[in-house]
């Protein structure tokens, strides 16, 4: 009986043990490939990453390149309110090591939250600080971020990345989904208690977003940028502009604007400030617009540089009377007089010899009523309704500058077309794209038929180098070099300053801007002050145009027009 159980017992044991190694063939062998995706499934995940965004550079003339915007990886401290036991005694110490209020961080931790951030960008000796402190339920992270090397400088052109990591303003806005990295994945591994142990990340599918090289040219954008500054410590200036383009192909050199502000601290910056003056705010442009009048005249054959009248002093179009500036009278003079002497009553002259309907339309071909298309957020135009009404009064201000509004880039836009014998070109600051490590120039755009002929606009040259060589416009001289140029002006209307009222106040804006070498041109200037403390352009923003001009030339080592007398 005893020798009966156990074979009993034995028969179940071995029965029992071919039943388990049955079932671990089954499982081990027979059903190995299901059990091994299922334990893959079980153990991999995926993660959706951004890739990195592209970056902002710019250049000198060597090549030589200059990061604007770039990204950067930074520690930011956050709380788990739920797992913190003493809440006040956390508070305490990470307002010393935070440098912030404590009532302000205990009303983090008192909320009923899994997750609050307590402070972004935390330098070494904030994250070192926290560490040794060993506070329960606090973490450090690390995150990626925007971060604008050369601080304020040429922020107004490159814009910032917001709190939605999309780009806000210039560069950053216009350009955001070729900059904006590519989503993606990357597989991760997690232990049996369920922590992440293991990424592949040589096989993240994000890509990363395209870098810009820009045209501008760091040398010349940083003297811009200082001149400004100075003219507001020396002028009082409220804000300014310089834009310095090639007019054969419409590279923009410089775009600089005052005032300025960090992209790395554009939260606590006012909105105003972010505006870039060139492409966002409209102007009157003054006496400049005289060079537009004449280019018109010209090539109808209306008048030619050596047609002359009779001036004055006034014109009077019904009730109203235009005078010339500071109520001079001439007398006789050429249609190259009126410009090196900046005559009001001549520039009317000019428009009354064509109709108003050429006027306009000349006005339309140099593309002042339309966005230039630069490559920038936010551009905006005037489409100047009062002046298309066609009254004699518009088109007779218009002449010389006062009643029509313009941008400062489309007035640059039209002195390039003058520059590269009548033919439009699009300004542009993105020289070259890099998608995936291949280089894609951005070619010129460039208008196929000329506005005003070749020969017209080396008429118009030869008087705007007259302006400078016999007119107002001497202290822009440079030994060696003929330089084309016209200064401007202008009254600031009420309204424009938000002021319910017709007419206009004392406030002005002065301008110049001109082309050098005036027979071949390298680049074209415009500089534009708001409200400096001098009373025309030729005191303000004219010897910044020299200061600047002298330098691209001596800079670039552009090759005289004439042998220097002594």
């Amino acid at each position: 009986m005893n020798k009966w159980r156990i074979n009993l017992i034995l028969i179940l044991i071995f029965a029992l043990g071919f039943g388990v190694i049955g079932r671990l063939f089954y499982l081990q062998v027979l059903q190995h490939d299901f059990y091994k995706v299922l334990a893959k499934g079980q153990q991999k995940f995926f993660t959706q990453i951004e890739g990195p965004r592209g970056e902002i550079l710019c250049q000198d003339k060597k090549g030589n390149l200059y990061p604007l915007a770039i990204n950067e990886n930074w520690q930011f401290v956050y709380a788990s309110p739920l797992e913190i036991i003493d809440k006040e005694k956390t508070a305490q110490t990470l307002a010393k090591i935070l440098d912030l209020e404590k009532d302000l961080i205990l009303e983090q931790l008192n909320k009923d939250n899994l997750y609050e951030l307590l402070k972004s960008k935390l330098n070494k000796t904030e994250e070192e600080a926290i560490n040794q402190a060993r506070l329960i339920g606090i973490y450090i992270r690390e995150e990626k971020g925007r971060r604008y090397p050369l601080e304020s400088f040429a922020a107004n052109l490159i814009g910032f990345v917001g709190g939605a990591k999309l780009g806000q303003y210039g560069i950053e806005e216009y350009w955001d989904e070729a900059l904006q990295g590519k989503q993606g994945f990357i597989a991760g591994e997690k232990s049996s208690k369920g922590y992440s142990i293991f990424f592949d990340k040589k096989n993240n599918t994000a890509r990363e977003g395209s870098d810009l090289i820009l045209s501008i040219d760091y040398n010349i954008q940083y003297l811009a940028e200082k001149l400004l500054k100075e003219a507001h410590e020396n002028l009082n200036i409220e804000e300014g502009q310089i834009i310095v383009a090639e007019p054969a192909t419409g590279r923009i050199l410089t775009l600089a604007n005052f005032p300025s502000f960090d992209p790395n601290q554009y939260s606590t910056e006012e909105l105003a400030v972010f505006k870039n003056g060139a492409v966002q705010k409209i102007y009157e442009p003054g006496s400049v617009f005289k060079s537009i009048t004449m280019a018109a005249g010209l090539n109808e054959g209306k008048i030619t540089s050596q047609t002359t009248y009779n001036d004055t002093g006034t014109v009077t179009i019904g009730k109203h009377t235009i005078h010339n500036y500071n109520d001079r009278v001439w007398g006789e003079c050429s249609m190259t007089e009126v410009l090196e002497r900046s005559i009001n009553t001549g520039a009317v002259f000019a428009e009354k010899q064509i109709s108003h309907e050429t006027f306009l339309d000349y006005i339309e071909k140099f593309k002042l009523f339309e966005p230039t298309g630069i490559d920038l957020a936010g551009e905006v135009f005037s489409s100047n309704q009062s002046l298309k009404k066609g009254y004699e009064i518009n088109f007779a201000t218009a002449s010389f500058g006062q009643g029509i509004e313009v941008t400062p880039i489309q007035m640059l836009q039209a002195f390039c077309t003058i520059a590269n014998n009548g033919k439009i070109v699009k300004p542009h600051l993105v020289e070259t794209i890099i998608e995936n490590g291949e280089k894609t120039k951005v070619l010129p755009e460039i208008s196929a038929t000329p506005i005003i002929s070749s020969e017209i606009a080396a008429e118009l040259t030869s008087m705007l180098v007259s302006v400078t060589e016999n007119g107002f416009a001497k202290k822009a001289q440079i030994p060696g070099y003929y330089i084309a140029g016209k200064t401007g002006t202008s009254q600031v209307s009420f309204s424009a300053l938000g002021i319910d009222k017709t007419g206009y106040s004392e406030k002005t804006i002065q301008s110049f801007i001109g082309f050098a070498p005036a027979y071949n041109p390298q680049f074209v200037m415009l500089v534009k002050l708001d409200n400096p403390e001098t009373r025309t352009a030729e005191y303000s923003a004219m010897p910044i145009w020299r200061d600047l001009a002298k330098y691209i030339i001596d800079y670039y080592h552009i090759p005289p027009d004439y042998e220097e007398q002594i």
